[in-house]
């Protein structure tokens, strides 16, 4: 099957071994002086080792490979292990949104070890396990609640605005681009690109640019970019790993994040808070929140450099 899984280039790979720590499914092995993947039932192709090589030897590509296999990732290398990497396992597989393999995951716990299932079950899902209600009984007793359709995530809910707000300036002709550089998607951002050099960056969530008409004067004027969705990209530790260089070494002057009121956006300004207290240099953040209808809701200052 086709399918993502990552690559290690040889000829940057010195062999540190850096990577292999944070890829708990055991994927990664270091022979004959490289990284090398052992196995590729094992790669989840989620992309928790990228951030950890100094070298910027491995990536993600797409390619026939065979499928990740989760349970056999569970009994072979990560419950024997212990109940600290099965927590880093389901966590890291929590973060990336990767609810298919998180529910194999569970299910293999709970096939191998009920002790273990009780624990973790939990801390995942909030909740011990349920029994099965009969459909027709729950019809019978509760009403089905439509507030959540969409896939249970309030900001997935479907809703309508009416008419189009009606705007006092009436634009003819093309409407500048305040944009100052390309690529602006986070995986394909390079912090070491001159135009980041003591820069104001922004950090905006990409539903941003759709909702609010005016964001190019108000929010990119005057700033380089960077776009990210916290929900639906894989391999946010990439994220953050280039958001510390852009503070560390292209010496960005302030960092703004802008995300949307729904609240899976929140995760994108948990990354810029984590990037910001683990890179060495302190610079000022401001946190935006604009609305689904492209209203500023909130605008403030996180960190004051002034202060520190």
């Amino acid at each position: 099957m086709e399918r993502q899984i990552i690559t290690i280039d040889e000829e940057l790979c010195n062999g540190c071994g850096a990577c292999v720590p944070d890829c708990p499914e055991g994927a990664l092995r270091i022979i004959d002086g490289k990284a090398r993947l052992v196995g590729d039932l094992f790669c989840d192709g989620l992309g928790a080792c990228l951030g950890a090589c100094p070298e910027d030897a491995i990536h993600v590509e797409v390619r026939e490979a065979d499928p990740y296999n989760e349970r056999i990732v569970m009994e072979e290398n990560i419950i024997p292990k212990g109940e600290n990497t099965i927590r880093a396992h389901l966590s890291h597989l929590k973060d990336h949104g990767a609810d298919t393999f998180l529910q194999e995951a569970i299910d293999t716990l709970k096939d191998t070890d009920a002790r273990l299932y009780a624990i973790f079950n939990k801390e995942i899902y909030g909740e011990p396990e349920l029994e099965p209600v009969e459909e027709e009984q729950s019809m019978n007793n509760h009403e089905h609640d439509h507030s959540q359709d969409g896939g249970g995530c309030p900001g997935s809910l479907a809703r309508s605005f009416g008419e189009p707000a009606k705007t006092a300036v009436q634009h003819t002709g093309d409407i500048p681009s305040e944009l100052q550089h390309w690529p602006v998607q986070m995986h394909l951002v390079n912090p070491g690109s001159p135009h980041f050099r003591k820069s104001d960056f922004l950090l905006a969530a990409d539903c941003t640019a759709f909702s609010m008409g005016g964001i190019h004067p108000e929010l990119i004027k005057n700033h380089t970019l960077g776009i990210a969705c916290p929900k639906l990209d894989n391999g946010l530790e990439i994220y953050r790993d280039k958001i510390v260089k852009l503070i560390d070494e292209a010496e960005i002057n302030t960092l703004t994040v802008a995300i949307m009121e729904v609240p899976c956006c929140g995760g994108l300004l948990n990354i810029a808070v984590e990037s910001v207290k683990a890179a060495k240099r302190k610079i000022p953040v401001k946190f935006i929140k604009i609305s689904i209808k492209g209203e500023i809701l909130q605008e403030q200052w996180l960190v004051d450099i002034s202060q520190q």
